[in-house]
């Protein structure tokens, strides 16, 4: 996987085998960021494509949407994994309040959903996957796009 990548997937298992492949490039490649900033609409795939991520460095672990925890702590090795949902976050009080910032102290790998919620709160480096529905014909089809953002 070379980055930029784009990719067309056609089922949830497809979403979630780009998730695994994306963990397995970061173990392989510790000069990427460590935080994966998750965009889409309601339904396109994130929690899938955070399921396949985690299937990789935390096999075996249950991945549920934080939407109302805000953020799920996974084992996994070699750092741990958290998995914030922002749907819910207005502010950056509420940031606070979730201890967002602390868990981005805690050398583990961030995923966030909805990240387009907290655009002042992306660290200055960081993997964007953008997940979109491609057409009302196909509606199972998904364009995955992630790129690493660096502020210059």
């Amino acid at each position: 996987m070379t980055l930029p990548f784009i990719e067309y997937t056609s089922d949830t298992e497809q979403t979630e085998a780009l998730g695994k492949a994306l963990a397995a490039r970061m173990l392989s490649d510790t000069a990427l960021p460590s935080f994966v900033a998750l965009y889409g609409d309601l339904g396109v795939g994130k929690t899938a494509f955070v399921r396949g991520f985690a299937s990789e460095i935390a096999p075996g672990t249950t991945v549920r949407s934080p939407t109302f925890a805000l953020v799920n702590e996974y084992r996994a090795k070699p750092r741990p994994l958290f998995h914030f949902d922002m749907y819910r976050i207005d502010t950056e009080d509420d940031l606070l309040s979730i201890g967002f910032y602390d868990y981005l102290d805690r050398n583990g790998i961030c995923l966030v959903e909805w990240s387009e919620k907290i655009p002042y709160a992306l660290p200055d480096a960081y993997l964007r996957v953008n997940i979109e529905k491609c057409n009302p014909e196909t509606p199972n089809q998904r364009k995955i796009t992630i790129e690493k953002v660096e502020d210059a």
